[in-house]
């Protein structure tokens, strides 16, 4: 494991100023960087948030969001050329977009995707227009070319090149017509996850992950909602069920031990849901601890 290198990704141009733009300060509050000895690489703050959906994508912020994804992109690519480990803290997941850019500039990556939800929206399918619901489907290439084509270089993620890991929001998704996950990306929902137990089901997603595919490595993506709701209240769209922290350690630690683990993001987690602070605490004991182990193993 290289040494950790923190970049705050303050932006909720995806979603909606309600806090999870907050989660950076609360997370290096309760001492992440003190605990990784990690440095601080910077911020990259967000262009001014526009409430009104664009009437020809059908997104919320989409140029934003793709000028947003492209500055993140060379604050991820400094801290990888500085043979560095980049572990960014947002925000909403459309920062998943600038991270992977980072990579595809170097090449072809995958990514272990640890959400509650799919966020494999397109436009006409999401209530309000927020990318924060699309942003695995844009990363494959899916929706409007200013976001699932950044650079001129999208997909920015081949199918085969993803684990969506945790998700439970499938009645959820029927309901609002979510485009279907493609057959060729492996797809571990939670019910699977616990068929399998969450060591099996971590060491089945870093065979394709770190298998013989062809790609160069893969960046971890993980959504606070992945987490069960009644130890992670604190985002914006609950869902019943989820995660045991003593799962998403055991997930954590194999992916961040695996050789083929290029960088990683934290999103949605949202201080103001948790007034007294506990939360933000565990959360960061839970990151904490998967480093450590990884640095164990490496």
């Amino acid at each position: 494991m290289r040494d950790v290198a923190i970049i705050e990704a303050p932006s909720v141009l995806g979603l909606r100023p309600t806090g999870v733009e907050e989660l950076p300060e609360a997370l290096l509050g309760a001492g992440l960087a003190e605990g990784l000895r990690a440095v601080r690489a910077g911020r990259v703050e967000p262009p001014p948030y526009l409430p009104d959906r664009d009437p020809e994508t059908g997104v919320l912020n989409p140029a934003g969001i793709a000028d947003y994804s492209v500055r993140l992109a060379d604050a991820v690519g400094a801290v990888l050329d500085d043979g560095m480990f980049p572990l960014v803290l947002g925000g909403d997941c459309s920062i998943l977009l600038g991270n992977l850019l980072a990579l595809r500039r170097r090449g072809r990556y995958g990514v272990f995707f640890l959400d509650g939800h799919t966020d494999f929206y397109q436009p006409e399918a999401e209530p309000v227009g927020e990318v924060a619901s699309m942003a695995l489907a844009l990363a494959t290439g899916r929706g409007p070319g200013v976001l699932a084509d950044l650079e001129g270089r999208g997909p920015l993620v081949a199918d085969e090149d993803v684990v969506a890991f945790g998700f439970r929001d499938a009645a959820e998704s029927a309901v609002f017509g979510v485009q279907p996950l493609p057959d060729e990306l492996l797809a571990l929902d939670l019910h699977t996850v616990r068929e399998i137990g969450a060591v099996g089901a971590a060491r089945e997603a870093l065979e394709v992950l770190s298998g013989e595919s062809g790609g160069e490595g893969y960046w971890v993506h993980l959504d606070a909602d992945v987490l069960d709701d009644a130890v992670m209240p604190a985002v914006d769209y609950r869902l019943s069920g989820g995660l045991a922290w003593q799962e998403l350690d055991a997930v954590l630690g194999a992916a961040l031990a695996d050789p083929g683990v290029r960088g990683m993001s934290v999103t949605i987690f949202n201080p103001r849901l948790d007034a007294g602070g506990d939360i933000a605490l565990r959360f960061t004991e839970c990151v904490v601890g998967a480093f450590e182990r990884a640095r164990g193993v490496g």
